[in-house]
Order: structure tokens, then sequence, then C-alpha cells
């Protein structure tokens, strides 16, 4: 049974923040108290293309069409994930934390995944395909709590 015992600590992330929290009571009445939080440089989010979309020729005569490029803002989502992976990784790796819960979008969960040490991933106690960076701390814990408990039963 996954639970969420004393001393754990649980990663709120989405692409742009992460709050990095830690239980302080026992799995029956889980307390998280926020130990940081993480947010993406204003300067990085704005970050936007200098000049137009490339153009590329169609078979028809005299017809072109504009090439999408990827978006500034998700590759802006993608280094903050990196860095958010370069913290975790730090951090576990020096023995700060023995357990950890992840909570982010299915997407953010699966890029934070792929950057993980092997030894932090061994510590990933239990995941939350949810975003909750900007719900009240006692909303994050009902979350976490049913989420579990439902885990549990399955």
């Amino acid at each position: 049974m996954v639970e969420l015992a004393q001393g754990t600590w649980v990663i709120v992330a989405d692409g742009e923040k992460a709050l990095f929290m830690e239980n302080i009571t026992d799995a029956e009445d889980p307390n998280l108290v926020v130990v940081s939080v993480e947010e993406q440089e204003q300067e990085t989010a704005r970050l936007k293309p200098s000049d137009r979309a490339g153009r590329r020729y169609d078979r028809g005569p005299k017809q072109k069409s504009a090439v999408e490029e990827g978006t500034w803002k998700t590759h802006a989502k993608s280094l903050f994930v990196q860095d958010l992976a370069n913290l975790l990784n730090r951090k576990g790796l020096k023995g700060a934390y023995k357990r950890l819960v992840l909570v982010a979008s299915p997407h953010v969960l699966g890029l934070l995944r792929r950057r993980l040490h092997s030894e932090v991933l061994a510590k990933v106690v239990a995941e939350v395909d949810k975003t909750l960076t900007n719900h009240p701390l006692h909303k994050v814990e009902q979350v976490l709590t049913s989420r579990l408990k439902a885990t549990a039963r399955a």
C-alpha cells in the first residue's frame, strides 16, 4: 500500500511552477508544508521567435505553405522540467529525501520520468497525473489522500 508517510516529499509541478512540499505528520492525516517554490524565469517564459515562420513550396503552381515552428512556450516548459529534474537528482542523490510523490500532468510526468536518475526514480512511491499547482494545500492533501487510497484498493 502506498501511503504518504512522514518525511515524504511531494512535488506538485506544471511546466512553469513547482512546489516542493514535505509531509510533516503521519499518513493517516497528512499535513503538507511548502519547503520551496521554483518558478520559470520570466525571460524564458517570454521567449518568442524573432522572425516569420518558414515557407515551403507545394506541388501546385506558385503555391507556398507556412512551416509551423516548434512552439516556444513548449520549449520553455521542457527546459523548466529539465531544471526541475536536475534539482531533484542533486537533492535525491545527496539523500535529502527517501520517498517522493510526483504530481503533474501526464505530459510533465513523462518528461520528468525520462530525466530522473535511476536512484531517484527508485524513491518515487507514487505519481498522480493531475495539475494542482494553483490549488490550496488542503485541496492537494485531499486529492493525494483519495488517489493513494484508490491506488491501494486497485
